[in-house]
């Protein structure tokens, strides 16, 4: 069997990601309207109805935003820790109780051949975490919103075939933009968002031989662009030996549109 994924929305106004296989669909957070979720699936070629259920990193609205309307309406499963659920439900709605499944960090979820494993990041949630997608012997590792990559998390990250990995911000973008200070310290904390350059250096870190694929994802819409990003990362791996085109290859990903849906 092979598994394949989109990274239907990614940035500051909204994140989502699709990952299917022969058997299951299953949505990594909504945060755009139902509407939109509902276009960006079109525009795939899928529709929600066949979906499995939908995967829960953490609470913040750019994750969550359409997760209580498509739950109600195409009565989905729903997959969080049990903080992310406390934290969550008063900003979704109501959910059925057979809709509501709790899902702890550093498990493993298996549906049939697919099996889901969690992991903790380092954010300002009540207990963000993300996702290990293995197929066989595939592996698709989401990581994004963590203010750094952990030793404990690189164990669990590390080789997999394709990565979807944060490159939030260039750090002299943030420090002379108008946000508030308070605002700039949070992302650069180690509870906020890793830059173009900490990201390049734990992607350096943890891909391996059969490391394909890294979609930099989760841009901020007021502190990077696609171009910077990919060039800041491109020359902080190439200074580290590992060079793009040849070890491995790297994607954009968009605030709006999907990234073509690829098998791993």
């Amino acid at each position: 069997m092979s598994m394949h994924f989109s990274v239907l929305a990614s940035g500051s106004t909204g994140n989502a990601i699709y990952v299917e296989n022969e058997e299951h669909s299953f949505l990594v957070d909504a945060g755009l309207s139902g509407k939109q979720m509902e276009g960006l699936f079109q525009k795939i070629d899928r529709n929600m109805k066949d979906l499995s259920g939908i995967f829960v990193t953490h609470e913040h609205s750019d994750h969550i935003k359409g997760v209580g309307i498509l739950a109600r309406k195409y009565g989905l499963p729903i997959y969080a820790n049990e903080k992310t659920w406390s934290a969550m439900s008063p900003l979704i709605g109501k959910i059925e109780t057979e809709q509501k499944f709790v899902f702890g960090m550093e498990t493993v979820k298996s549906f049939g051949s697919l099996s889901i494993e969690s992991f903790g990041v380092s954010h300002d949630a009540a207990e963000p975490m993300f996702y290990v997608f293995h197929q066989g012997d595939k592996k698709l590792v989401l990581v994004t919103d963590t203010g750094y990559v952990s030793d404990r998390m690189k164990g669990i990250i590390s080789n997999a075939d394709s990565y979807v990995f944060e490159s939030n911000h260039d750090v002299d973008m943030l420090r002379m933009c108008r946000y508030p200070w308070n605002i700039k310290r949070r992302i650069l904390s180690d509870v906020g968002h890793v830059s173009n350059e900490d990201a390049a250096i734990a992607m350096s870190e943890v891909a391996g031989d059969r490391t394909k694929s890294i979609y930099l994802a989760h841009l901020s819409k007021d502190n990077n662009m696609k171009d910077l990003a990919r060039m800041s990362v491109a020359q902080t791996l190439e200074s580290r030996g590992l060079m793009i085109g040849e070890s491995f290859d790297l994607y954009d990903t968009d605030p709006q549109s999907p990234t073509e849906l690829v098998a791993i």
